[in-house]
């Protein structure tokens, strides 16, 4: 029987428990079917710190180099220290992590050459359906002349490009926490922040794929605790927080007070299009806030909204030519940076933007964060279908209300507005709403949860 593998390949990547759902066998089959369907003649590989991650990649590495392709193995480094060396060296990738997922996960996410996103409709279809046919038939045939498989350093590299792109040699001195997580965060700052005028106090830097201090998923607020903690005991001017790959980062302020991923999409926008010559496309998801469409309009820029998810933010990078994108899950996407995501390229954006001046980062970031919103509220339900067209009845026809379906639906007044999109692999409607105040938000978010829950 070939193998189902509905429950492993997801929308942009593969991801699963090791080794009840996948290991090495599987991994080598992909490595077979990645460069098969990128038709690739070489490839890039780098792994994170879980322990299950040098194996697998070690196994893709074979599976690819048994059908004739040259494999490049930069081992240990961040999702986007990976795509760094997709786009620098031109060649099709594949980084082995599962994010912020728990110790027993691991994944694939896979690019192709400058770093292009591979999904479902990219590419990522067509890998599965070549790896559940050879667990029936059995292993592709090898080339007839195996590729190479050698190893290179880029993290120096990756670091100096970043550097390239953010100046930080004359802003005041900052002390600033980093809380890694024990992902991957551990690996990459302390190279890219090397003779900073940063005073860097490190949290959880040891690689640890068991993630013995707390999940690194830190959209969950309780995983920002430890982090809010020690800016307070440090009298620090930020914290920086990574997840378990690094592509995403989240900051605090000087009181440990979270920053909206809002209100960094929206500086980071200003200052991209500053050096821009205050020109550009600027990308943001439906449910980033209001703030951000905002700011780019008073800067110059051209505000263009997009479904949630990677890879229709990149895809729109692309077709658009933009500058930057922003997504509110933390996704920080640069046109200097092959249009693909960077935590770290966003995190100096906002110690430039913080040592650029005086005041205390609750100050600069109060002009970009402008409204009040609910965070994303999930909620299990029997029928997404049904619970949709029932919030559509309850807002239709009303006076000042306009809907749109770009991505599940979108519910917008002068003062509010509200998004419920269905979640695509769990029995779950996701609720983003916001306000131009604290009890119009908490008004709206009750009544949409209202019907939600009914």
């Amino acid at each position: 029987m070939a193998a189902d593998l509905s429950q492993l390949v997801k929308a942009y990547d593969v991801r699963g428990v090791v080794p009840d759902q996948w290991d090495e066998t599987l991994a080598e089959l992909f490595g077979a079917a990645f460069v098969q369907v990128v038709d690739a003649s070489a490839i890039v590989i780098g792994h994170d710190m879980r322990p299950s991650s040098p194996g697998l990649s070690r196994a893709f590495a074979r599976g690819a180099a048994a059908q004739g392709v040259d494999v490049t193995e930069i081992g240990l480094c961040s999702t986007d220290q990976l795509y760094y060396a997709s786009g620098a060296l031109n060649l099709p990738g594949a980084m082995f992590t599962a994010s912020h997922n728990p110790a027993q996960y691991n994944g694939i996410k896979l690019c192709r050459a400058g770093a292009a996103p591979v999904g479902q409709d990219t590419g990522l279809a067509e890998i599965r359906e070549l790896v559940e046919r050879w667990t029936d038939t059995g292993a592709p045939a090898p080339a007839e002349t195996q590729g190479t498989i050698t190893r290179r350093e880029t993290l120096d590299d990756y670091a100096a490009h970043l550097r390239g792109l953010v100046d930080l040699t004359s802003i005041r001195p900052l002390k600033v926490v980093v809380d890694a997580g024990n992902g991957m965060g551990g690996h990459t700052v302390p190279t890219v922040f090397a003779g900073l005028p940063l005073d860097l106090v490190p949290m959880y830097f040891e690689l640890d794929g068991t993630f013995p201090n707390h999940e690194a998923n830190p959209l969950d607020p309780a995983n920002l605790v430890d982090l809010q903690k020690r800016v307070r005991e440090e009298s620090a001017d930020l914290g920086i927080a990574f997840d378990g790959d690094a592509d995403r980062c989240f900051v605090v302020d000087e009181h440990g007070d979270p920053v909206s991923p809002s209100a960094i999409t929206a500086l980071v926008a200003a200052r991209e299009l500053a050096r821009n010559g205050g020109a550009g496309v600027i990308i943001h998801n439906l449910i980033t806030s209001w703030s951000v469409p905002e700011v780019v309009k008073e800067n110059g820029g051209t505000p263009v909204r997009t479904r949630v998810g990677h890879s229709f933010i990149k895809a729109e990078m692309a077709k658009s030519g933009a500058i930057f994108g922003g997504e509110h899950s933390a996704h920080y996407y640069f046109k200097d940076f092959w249009n693909a995501d960077t935590g770290m390229l966003a995190a100096l954006h906002v110690l430039a933007a913080l040592g650029g001046q005086e005041g205390p980062l609750s100050g600069l970031v109060a002009a970009y964060d402008r409204y009040t919103g609910s965070g994303e509220i999930n909620s299990t339900v029997a029928d997404q279908a049904d619970r949709l067209a029932a919030i559509r009845a309850a807002y239709e026809g009303q006076d000042g209300v306009t809907l749109d379906n770009l991505d599940g639906l979108t519910i917008t007044t002068a003062d509010w507005w509200f998004n419920v999109r269905p979640s695509n692999t769990e029995p779950l409607l996701r609720l983003n709403a916001e306000a131009r105040d604290e009890a119009t938000m908490t008004k709206v978010r009750d009544e949409v949860l209202a019907i939600i829950r009914a």
